[in-house]
């Protein structure tokens, strides 16, 4: 072989080898740019006006209660629903001989007041929603949806009708009506005199559903 194609190889080799070691790599301008990302979750936040929804004193078979109160969304989220769940205790006077009071009194619930359209409380037997026992709503365990509105339609050329839209949106109220009775069913109650039956209702609140950020 001649001494110029041995020099030639050699070359080749060494260029060979230093692109070997070299990995092959380049060199390009590069920017960087950091940024800080939040996500701030919003509050449910519902209160009651009164604190309590009924406070009765001598009551007796026949006797019926209506009562207004007031849901408020004080929270940063808008409330889907608004599920009431109820619980009682009896303290039974000495005439006690057997029997659930919860089971003889009936709670009517009557159209939200701004759900139902017309602006103002009306107590009536076509507004009611449901009614049952208490003993019923406590084994029904979160009945019914306080802030409910089946009936809401919104047509374009009509705007919204049958009053507002289900759910209760941030910063907004909503009032609602109860009525309780004792009902008289003839039978002998007198095993519910002197009796105390204290209820507790728990209002609980439902985001809605998530959406696109």
């Amino acid at each position: 072989m001649s001494i110029k194609k041995k020099l030639g190889m050699g070359v080749v080799s060494a260029a060979l080898g230093l692109s070997l070691i070299g990995g092959g790599t380049f060199a390009y301008f590069s920017d960087t740019v950091a940024t800080t990302n939040t996500f701030a979750s919003g509050t449910l936040d519902l209160s009651i006006n009164p604190e309590y929804v009924i406070k009765a004193e001598n009551i007796k078979p026949g006797d019926i209660m209506p009562r207004a109160f007031e849901l408020k969304n004080d929270g940063s989220l808008d409330i889907s629903s608004v599920d009431i769940h109820t619980d009682y205790d009896v303290d039974y006077g000495d005439k006690y001989n057997g029997g659930d009071l919860g089971e003889h009194i009936l709670v009517h619930f009557m159209k939200n007041v701004d759900k139902n359209g017309l602006g103002n409380i009306v107590v009536g037997p076509n507004n009611v929603i449901t009614s049952t026992t208490l003993a019923e709503l406590r084994d029904a365990n979160g009945l019914p949806d306080a802030v409910a509105n089946k009936l809401y339609v919104n047509l374009p050329w009509l705007g919204e009708t049958n009053g507002e839209k289900a759910g209760l949106k941030a910063g907004d109220s909503d009032d609602l009506v109860v009525v309780f009775e004792f009902v008289d069913n003839d039978e002998d109650q007198n095993t519910f005199q002197d009796a105390e039956l204290t209820l507790y209702w728990n209002f609980e609140a439902h985001q809605t559903s998530g959406t696109l950020k």
